[in-house]
């Protein structure tokens, strides 16, 4: 693997920065009792009220776009427009739709009565769960701690927020943006590392939404079975984009790239790995590295001069993808672009891996990097044994002119969420859920999801009649009530 030295001719920025300081435990202990006795008060705000603390919301984001901005790109620099549209965006968005819907989800929803129930009317009411815990990670700092508040609040609910440690500047900069709109009692943000995330969850919450890893997920729901406690994990896992013999390779490329290599390719839902047909895979290979050039440049110095591409968070995450990428080399794999890394940096080049040979740690573990593996398949079906000996995906990706090609992955497949012919940009759609399945989650948010993960949904019935007809069966079993509860069998139930 080739190292490089150069200083890039980037606005200067600190990329080894302390972790974020640890919220000391008496604190963590006041926030939280302050919070659960308020749950009551906040449970009984009407939808004008909530949506008056997401308008707030919105106003402080826009205020606070240049402070996010510097937080992020001296966190592991994160071009600006590229924070404007994966952070800020879709924060914004998720604030907005809510304000627009948030009294349609609020109101109880009648049920159909059936016959037997005649004499009833029924409902389901949305009731906040209650006192919640946030935990968001580095990969997206801004974006992953405000949108699943943007639920939390929608749905009445007090919350702590847990930024993750690794981006201090980006946590401190949330800390002080709700802090600003916010009493403690209702929403707070708790700092620090894994021992004040063990601490916080060691408390009795009534909701837990985190988003991470799947072997840190194990570690929130056995610590949230504690209290039988609800739980939303939004994990990752090998998402794979597949560009079958009918795909148009320049779009493929084209979209594949952006999705790859955004974030310097530290987003859950990347395309991890993609599977191309043969007949149309050194036609692909081309597309992407020209794809690559247009994006970033041409070489490595040009892509470490570039002011489009982010780097990996700290030296840790740097170690371990450049040790995915040496131990895929060393096994037999072929570079066919990218490979270079700068340590002091933290910067590891656009890279394209091929001929990759089974048992390589980067086929088998998620990468969460910006390195794509590129697999020749020659039939769907080949596609489908590599996708499903693994666990099910956060995402899909489908890249296809065929109808029946698409319906038949869908079909043969299971994922969290699919775009077909793009990457990255469902997951953002404020009318569909965000989730994966299994291994890659449990729940989901955005929108009119997130309030109902929020959300109990509680059932409600109302006997109107003053003799209900079920008492016709109550005890004793008479026969006449023997032949009742016969009937009803036979026809109502």
């Amino acid at each position: 693997m080739e190292t490089i030295t150069a200083t890039p001719k980037l606005e200067s920025a600190s990329l080894s920065v302390p972790i974020s300081p640890n919220t000391p435990s008496e604190k963590i202990q006041q926030v939280y009792k302050a919070q659960l006795a308020n749950r009551q008060p906040i449970k009984n705000t009407t939808a004008s009220q909530r949506k008056a603390k997401l308008k707030k919301l919105e106003q402080a984001i826009l205020q606070y776009r240049e402070k996010i901005g510097d937080a992020i790109y001296a966190d592991f620099k994160k071009p600006r427009p590229e924070t404007d549209l994966t952070e800020l965006s879709p924060a914004l968005i998720e604030v907005r739709h809510a304000m627009s819907d948030l009294a349609t989800w609020m109101r109880p929803k009648n049920v159909d009565t059936p016959l037997s129930y005649f004499g009833t009317s029924s409902k389901l009411i949305y009731e906040p769960k209650g006192t919640t815990l946030i935990i968001s990670p580095w990969n997206y700092p801004f974006n992953l701690c405000i949108i699943p508040l943007v639920g939390a609040i929608a749905a009445g609910n007090t919350a702590i927020v847990k930024p993750s440690e690794y981006t201090p500047n980006t946590s401190k900069v949330v800390k002080d943006l709700l802090q600003s709109i916010f009493d403690e009692n209702e929403v707070a943000v708790v700092e620090g590392d894994y021992s004040v995330s063990a601490e916080l969850l060691k408390l009795k919450f009534d909701h837990i939404f985190f988003t991470g890893s799947p072997s840190v997920g194990k570690v929130v729901m056995r610590a949230a079975a504690e209290h039988l406690t609800s739980v939303t994990l939004e994990l990752g896992g090998k998402s794979p984009a597949i560009v079958d013999d009918s795909a148009n390779v320049k779009i493929a490329a084209k979209r594949i790239a952006w999705g790859k290599f955004v974030n310097a390719g530290q987003t859950c839902i990347a395309p991890d790995y993609a599977l191309v047909h043969s007949s149309k895979y050194n036609d692909f290979i081309k597309e992407f590295k020209n794809q690559i050039g247009e994006y970033y440049g041409s070489d490595a110095a040009a892509q470490q001069q570039s002011d489009s591409y982010a780097r990996i968070v700290n030296s840790k995450h740097h170690a371990r993808v450049k040790q995915l990428i040496d131990d895929a080399v060393a096994k037999g794999a072929t570079v066919e672009t990218g490979a270079t890394v700068n340590e002091s940096d933290n910067f590891i080049a656009p890279t394209v891996l091929t001929n990759i040979p089974k048992g390589a740690k980067i086929l088998e573990e998620e990468i969460f990097g910006p390195v794509l593996p590129v697999l020749k398949y020659n039939s769907l079906e080949e596609a489908f044994q590599i996708i499903n000996e693994k666990e099910k995906p956060l995402a899909l990706y489908i890249f296809s002119s065929s109808n029946s090609n698409i319906e038949k992955v869908l079909n043969n497949t299971t994922a969290g969420g699919t775009a077909i012919n793009d990457t990255l940009i469902h997951c953002s759609h404020p009318n569909l859920p965000f989730g994966g399945v299994n291994n890659s989650g449990i729940g989901s948010g955005h929108g009119y999801f997130s309030f109902k993960e929020f959300s109990h949904e509680r059932a409600v019935m109302k006997q109107w009649n003053p003799k209900s007809s079920i008492e016709n069966m109550y005890p004793p079993y008479t026969g006449f009530k023997k032949k009742m509860i016969a009937f009803v069998m036979k026809y109502f139930s």
